[in-house]
């Protein structure tokens, strides 16, 4: 168990991973990438087409997707995200504590980006890049917040768990 160390807050390779993880859910706003939005703002005329294009595919997949199933896979988040709640934070198990604190919000975030689809769709992906702006800057937000208890949670429990070497 020395090799593979399950701990998890306390390795490098977590705070890795979960600043590549937000970086890029803010940067791709219902599967558009940011630039191309920024691109389409400044008036490039090749980007706006491609910017609505990626958009109506992607919002119009995401909603098929969830009318298709939908419940299934909202039921079965729920039964892993309470598996890994129950057995990280009620058995103490860092491993899973950690993995629920990547993945809990990827649901909030994937809520915000069927939230965001029904929007574009319903009006007809005008103001697209005032939307995507809208939606970016709320992930960025849920990004902050989210970064922010991971680390005091990780703190506490680097604080609680790891020994000061006197």
């Amino acid at each position: 168990m020395e090799v593979i160390d399950l701990r998890s807050f306390s390795n490098l390779w977590y705070w890795i991973v979960l600043a590549v993880l937000w970086s890029g859910l803010s940067h791709y706003c219902v599967g558009v990438p940011y630039d191309m939005v920024t691109l389409a703002k400044r008036g490039n005329e090749q980007a706006a087409r491609d910017m609505r294009i990626l958009a109506e595919v992607n919002a119009n997949r995401l909603l098929a997707l969830v009318e298709a199933s939908g419940v299934p896979a909202t039921a079965f988040t729920a039964f892993m995200l309470t598996g890994l709640a129950t057995y990280g934070f009620f058995f103490g198990n860092e491993f899973c504590q950690a993995l629920f604190l990547l993945l809990a919000p990827l649901v909030l975030v994937g809520a915000w980006s069927l939230r965001t689809a029904r929007v574009l769709r319903d009006s007809d992906f005008e103001n697209l890049p005032q939307k995507l702006r809208i939606h970016r800057v709320g992930v960025q937000m849920m990004g902050v917040e989210f970064i922010f208890v991971t680390a005091l949670w990780g703190m506490a429990v680097n604080i609680r768990v790891v020994p000061l070497a006197i």
